[in-house]
């Protein structure tokens, strides 16, 4: 019923499966990196079938996210490598927005 058809890229792009925390805002990591969009949509299916209800209900969550690296990479390494990525996005996005830092309207008058 209306699905659609993937792309080459989304049939060959591997998936970073991410279990986070919607109520703390907690990441518990990458849970697998899986090869195409629908494989790891298939997967992520059968592991929120498979979630216990007090799990969600504290709230465990999961997504997929395109990634760089190959499937069947250790979860552990696949975290530490995601989070480097991130942070670098992030300096990198701070560096490049060059916010100004704000001066006070009176600068403090040197007394002698």
């Amino acid at each position: 019923m209306g699905e659609r058809c993937l792309t080459r890229q989304e049939s060959s792009a591997s998936y970073a499966m991410i279990r986070h925390n919607i109520r703390t805002y907690i990441s518990a990591g990458v849970v697998a990196i899986i090869q195409g969009k629908r494989n790891a949509e298939s997967e992520l299916k059968k592991l929120e079938d498979a979630q216990r209800p007090a799990d969600r209900h504290e709230g465990w969550r999961y997504f997929l996210e395109k990634t760089d690296l190959k499937p069947g990479t250790d979860p552990l390494q696949a975290t530490r490598q995601r989070q480097a990525q991130l942070e670098r996005r992030e300096s990198n996005a701070l560096r490049l927005a060059k916010i100004p830092v704000p001066r006070s309207p009176n600068p403090p008058r040197n007394f002698r």
